[in-house]
């Protein structure tokens, strides 16, 4: 998912892993959650994250 988004957004983009239980996997972009893992029941398919940030 990472090296997919550098390659997309280049050094536009910053990650951050944070941990958590519970199979918590969510998206945020300037404080806007574009994706969630709990929210759909399923990770996201390739190329669905960056799609989501573009708009």
């Amino acid at each position: 998912m990472a090296a997919e988004l550098k390659a997309k957004f280049g050094d536009g983009v910053e990650f951050e892993l944070v941990e958590s239980s519970g199979g918590a996997f969510e998206v945020t972009v300037d404080g806007r959650r574009v994706y969630s893992k709990l929210a759909t029941k399923r990770f996201p398919a390739y190329q669905e994250i960056p799609d989501l940030i573009e708009g």
